[in-house]
């Protein structure tokens, strides 16, 4: 009988119908540029909800296209989440399913490795872990035919994750994908200091310089960081929920040196008309279904520029919902009413807000 891991977050990371993952991520991918250049060994990709961080993995992922063919091969590394574990863990299952089929697991590259003493067979890390899950849409939709070694990563020396990739390293038929996030829910200045520091170790090929708060992936992207060909991307830090690959633009650029002060400037004059207008969107949600519409005449000129922002809700303190823009598209109260309307209703992780909830929400905008 075969082995199958089930997906355990389709519906929340991703959506859990197959027409509409393949939909969303062909949406990614579709929105970035063609890139130039040699098709990476090894790509460091975030794991948080598509939500977050789909635009970012799509910028990633996009650059295997020319290989779509040659690549058979993918080992997929990713930090644990529910389950500790010491060492790295394989998975005994034959394949992972997501809703757009099963990924066979490389079952001769797995027995390469199973002697290694800091390797072993350990289902349970794998049952709930979404770290290495949230990549295989991306590849699904990318590769012709792949199977996939998964290998969820605990506390481990990065020389221990080194030798476990030499021995798969192989050719290129093979990929090398490390699962990881950023900083965390710090606060706007945090977030740009320590997600800073963590692209300068990454660039400098230095496991030691990534704080324990700096990756969530640290142990196996401190173990790659002995290899050369790592694609790295751009960081746009936010006070909300920075969930993003890493950058090759270690130093700002000189036009945003002033962003953070311009934005607490902002909110200091018109804070509280963005927050009245993120309730006002999360009612007319509530009553009609859709954002708030905007006319751009009823506000300020300096609320008519083109921003990004995150609405974050909370209730009794524990997040009741978060979406935001990576990227600014359209005037700031628009993106304003649209992530406030789907915080509170388009969230993959919570149910739809109802009527009875809304009393007690928190909101705060970033």
């Amino acid at each position: 009988m075969t082995a199958i891991r089930d997906a355990a977050v389709a519906g929340r990371f991703y959506p859990g119908a197959a027409s509409e993952l393949s939909a969303m991520v062909q949406g990614y991918l579709g929105e970035v540029e063609t890139a130039e250049g040699p098709v990476p060994k090894a790509l460091i990709a975030p794991h948080a909800g598509y939500v977050y961080s789909g635009q970012i993995a799509a910028s990633a992922y996009a650059r295997l296209k020319p290989a779509q063919s040659r690549i058979t091969r993918v080992i997929l590394l990713g930090p644990c989440h529910r389950v500790p574990i010491q060492g790295l863990a394989l998975s005994g299952a034959d394949a992972f399913r997501t809703p757009l089929g099963d990924v066979p697991v490389d079952k001769p590259a797995a027995a390469a490795i199973i002697d290694m003493p800091q390797v072993s067979v350990f289902d349970p890390t794998h049952e709930l872990e979404h770290s290495l899950e949230v990549h295989l849409p991306f590849l699904q939709e990318l590769l012709d035919a792949f199977s996939v070694v998964p290998l969820v990563v605990g506390e481990v020396k990065a020389e221990s994750v080194a030798e476990v990739l030499e021995a798969l390293w192989d050719g290129p038929e093979t990929l090398i994908v490390v699962s990881s996030d950023l900083s965390h829910y710090l606060d706007y200045d945090r977030a740009r200091e320590i997600d800073r520091e963590t692209c300068r170790a990454i660039e400098n090929l230095d496991p030691d310089g990534i704080a324990r708060e700096g990756a969530c992936g640290r142990f196996p992207v401190g173990g790659l960081l002995t290899w050369h060909n790592v694609v790295i991307d751009d960081i746009p830090a936010n006070a909300a929920f920075v969930s993003l690959v890493a950058s090759n633009a270690l130093e700002p650029d000189p036009s945003e040196e002033d962003f953070g002060a311009v934005t607490r400037e902002l909110l200091k004059h018109h804070g509280n008309t963005l927050v009245r207008l993120a309730w006002a969107s999360i009612d007319h949600g509530l009553e009609h279904g859709e954002p708030l519409p905007i006319d751009q005449h009823d506000h300020p000129p300096a609320l008519r520029e083109t921003g990004a922002c995150f609405v974050t809700l909370k209730c009794d303190g524990q997040l009741r919902g978060c979406i935001g823009s990576s990227q600014a598209k359209c005037a700031l109260v628009e993106d304003i009413a649209d992530n406030a309307f789907r915080a509170a209703f388009k969230d993959p992780r919570f149910p739809a807000l109802s009527a009875p909830a809304r009393d007690g929400l928190d909101l705060s905008e970033s």
